[in-house]
């Protein structure tokens, strides 16, 4: 039995190279090491006894070559004409000339490790069968160099040294360390590796060759006796064929036999020629090989359980295929992976999934994140009228009363102002609702398990179907957000609670400090202004009592919303003051604590040309613009030295180069005193608005004050929306996408998908995964007929 323990060892290592798990359990193997040139080749070459490994200049090995010599019986008359042949595992031919053998050891070299001389750790795997020849595993290395030669790679030392370490690292490899003899041992590099893996030198045999080519006078029967260098398995010394004795092609026979003289006769080595040459390595390596085969067997065995037991689980895992063809266990294995799914994906939303990530947000914690931070964030960016001029309130105002001037600020212009502004919620509201949707497909697609990667189809299907209800879900929840923000604007609910009001708002606004102007003492007239005199005008002012706008007093005891009179009261060449900017949203006072409408918005000082008849205005003039419908015939208004008069809101600004007459009857009142007709067409060029951008378009204290308490009044609803919508549309996401998702998930996936007609399609596995588990079975198949082999073995020293 013990004559086929290498045998046995060499089909397990084919086996297993076969099924690509040769590096899983470590074969006892020889691995020989050396120095370039250093003779490996040429001793491998003398144990089987043909020539058949290339040769030539520099490395010539580059990939390891797993060598098997099979002892075959002797040969018989009827057999076929060939004795011994070779066989390698990456071809299925038998090569019976050795010459075809080093040829295809060469090419199989270039295929793989390329023609730049680099080295590859793919090992040639090569059979020979001879009768004369020892079972022995032996693998050949790169030899070892110091610096590239040629075309070599500038790290090719780095690299054999790092294949060699990984052979020669295994426990249940023998070292067969190769050193010539007409070196120093102190400079072999092969000892000095086999030591820093093998310290105590229990598994290395060390090998010197060329002790025919030492200097006269010299020997190594020191090294050869274990004096110099000790070793548990000793060292042997062997005489190989030199390059003129392989130019003159000796043959294998010749050569042993001149081996064996050499030894029997060299006066040093005559007492020891029967432990050393070829012939005696080759009985040794198989001894050796053999005992450290029964010696590492019960490691093999316990190493072939844990492969096992590793294997039935790996395959375990990929499930059994012998259930396919029964319908009722389809069914129950698809509704079990049904309900796991729908379960994987309701705990991920709810965070009561057991493998919960630490290193980020994920599923529900996410959609926590989108409604706190994203979705609030972009609310509170949001500011209620920051795309507001005063010049559009001031045109909302304007349009909403209509012919007719207003006491108070109108309720419309507020209602028409805020409406849009609401209008800017619904863009967030519904990217939250989007957020929340692709959120909820991640999760989808993040909830599998190993048993679900087996049947890809089934999981896409699964995802699909989860999807489609989702998808289902945004339109209605997309439809009821829009519908909350139309509810918003549908009714203006000015009683809110938290709505500040209208008498309030302007109270703000009255009291809020504004700097006063410096406005310089108009001198007093008598003239009648629209039938009343400013005295008496004056006078009458201050008798009345003064009231507010809703019961609410302004700083100088009058209404904030003025009346007519107030507006009318603007001197026709009146220049804007200093403190009334258009795009100011600041409150200002309307009027001066004591002085008349007509002081407090006198001209600006140094104006010249200001005459008092200026100050005469109509209706027209207040409908029409502050200057009236311009200066009547005769006047003595000198407008070369006026200055640069505001352009008022309602002129025709069309041809304002042309200092022409103004107003609705300029046809017949006109500085160079023609009469013309009156042309209705030019109404609209009249009235036409002018832009807040262009000079001369100011507004007035009153208009200020106006806008403002319109901004906040716009704030302060804008608020109060923003923080119901904020607190609504969560909400409804969550009833309406989240909740109803997650209560029907498992209802449309069986209804979907639990249909008998599916179940083979759905159960479709993997190809790549029905290939990795018929490997699997078939290395558990091997490593038990390994095992059970190995358990067959007698185990007794020879």
């Amino acid at each position: 039995m013990d004559s086929d323990l290498i045998k046995l060892v060499n089909r397990l290592q084919d086996t297993f190279s076969n099924l690509g798990a040769g590096g899983e359990l470590d074969m006892p193997q020889l691995v020989v090491v050396g120095s370039q040139s250093s003779g490996k080749s040429s001793v491998l070459e003398n144990i089987v006894g043909r020539d058949f490994l290339p040769r030539g200049q520099g490395i010539v090995t580059r990939r390891p070559l797993v060598l098997q010599l099979i002892h075959t019986p002797s040969p018989d008359p009827a057999a076929p004409t060939y004795t011994e042949w070779g066989q390698f595992l990456h071809i299925d031919k038998r090569f019976t000339d050795y010459n075809e053998i080093r040829k295809e050891i060469e090419q199989e070299t270039f295929r793989v490790a390329g023609q730049n001389k680099g080295v590859s750790k793919l090992p040639i795997s090569l059979k020979i069968y001879s009768p004369d020849v020892l079972d022995l595993t032996l693998v050949d290395l790169p030899g070892l160099t110091k610096i590239p030669v040629g075309d070599q790679p500038s790290d090719i030392e780095r690299q054999i040294r790092t294949l060699v370490v990984e052979y020669i690292s295994k426990p249940n490899s023998v070292i067969l360390a190769v050193s010539p003899a007409n070196v120093d041992l102190a400079n072999s590099d092969a000892l000095k590796l086999a030591r820093s893996v093998d310290p105590q030198g229990r598994r290395t045999i060390g090998v010197l060759t060329k002790l025919d080519l030492m200097d006269a006078g010299t020997n190594a029967l020191d090294i050869l006796t274990g004096r110099v260098y000790p070793l548990k398995l000793g060292f042997i010394g062997v005489v190989n064929r030199s390059q003129q004795d392989i130019n003159s092609e000796k043959s294998m026979g010749d050569a042993l036999d001149s081996e064996a003289e050499f030894f029997r006769n060299h006066a040093a080595y005559r007492n020891i020629a029967h432990k050393n040459g070829t012939k005696y390595l080759a009985r040794t390596l198989n001894q050796v090989l053999m005992n450290h085969i029964r010696d590492k067997l019960p490691d093999m065995k316990a190493r072939l359980n844990t492969l096992m037991g590793q294997a039935q689980q790996e395959l375990n895992s990929f499930g059994d295929a012998a259930i396919y063809g029964d319908k009722n266990q389809q069914g129950a294995l698809i509704l079990r992976l049904m309900n796991k799914f729908a379960h994987d994906f309701v705990a991920s939303i709810e965070g009561t999934k057991v493998d919960i990530s630490t290193k980020e947000l994920s599923g529900g914690a996410r959609i926590y994140y989108i409604f706190n931070d994203v979705f609030g964030h972009a609310l509170a960016c949001i500011d209620s009228t920051s795309n507001l001029d005063n010049q559009d309130i001031r045109t909302a105002i304007r349009n909403s009363t209509g012919p007719r001037p207003s006491l108070f600020v109108p309720e419309s212009a507020f209602d028409l102002l805020v409406k849009p502004q609401i209008k800017l919620l619904e863009s967030p509201s519904l990217r939250c609702v989007e957020l929340v949707y692709e959120e909820l497909v991640k999760i989808c697609h993040n909830c599998t398990s190993t048993e679900l990667e087996r049947f890809p189809r089934l999981h896409a299907q699964l995802i699909e179907c989860v999807s489609e209800l989702l998808r289902e879900r945004l339109g209605p929840t997309s439809e009821y957000a829009q519908s909350l923000i139309e509810i918003q604007a549908a009714y203006i609910n000015t009683n809110h609670p938290a709505f500040i009001s209208g008498s309030a708002a302007a109270a703000q606004a009255a009291t809020s400090p504004a700097p006063k102007p410096a406005q310089p003492l108009r001198p007093q007239s008598n003239e009648p202004i629209n039938g009343a005199s400013a005295l008496e005008d004056e006078d009458e002012s201050s008798a009345e009592e003064p009231v507010g706008v809703n019961g609410v007093l302004s700083r100088d005891g009058r209404s904030v919303s003025s009346t007519v009179h107030d507006r009318t009261r603007v001197t026709g060449s009146a220049a804007p003051l200093p403190t009334a900017k258009a795009s100011s949203s600041k409150p200002h006072p309307a009027h001066g604590p004591r002085h008349s409408s007509a002081q407090s918005q006198a001209p600006q000082a140094g104006a010249p040309g200001t005459s008092p008849h200026s100050a005469r205005e109509t209706f027209l003039n207040y409908f029409f613009g502050q200057n009236g419908p311009g200066p009547i015939a005769g006047s003595t208004v000198d407008r070369s030295h006026a200055g640069p008069a505001p352009v008022p809101t309602g002129r025709d600004v069309s041809n304002a180069e042309t200092a022409g007459p103004t107003g609705l009857m300029a046809g017949k009142r006109t500085l160079d005193g023609n009469n013309a007709a009156f042309d209705m067409k030019s109404l609209g060029k009249h009235i036409e608005a002018v832009s807040s951008s262009e000079p001369g378009s100011q507004i007035t204290l009153r208009e200020e004050m106006e806008t403002s308490l319109i901004r906040s009044l716009i704030a302060s609803y804008f608020s109060i929306v923003r923080q119901s919508i904020q607190d609504l549309i969560p909400k409804a996401i969550m009833h309406f996408l989240v909740n109803y998702t997650s209560q029907q998930v498992q209802n449309r996936l069986v209804a979907s998908l639990y249909k008998p007609e599916l179940f083979p399609d759905l159960l479709n596995e993997d190809e790549a995964l029905v290939a990795e588990r018929t490997r699997v079975k078939a290395l558990l198949d091997a490593y038990k007929e390994a095992f059970k082999t190995l358990s067959e073995v007698n185990l007794k020293p020879v």
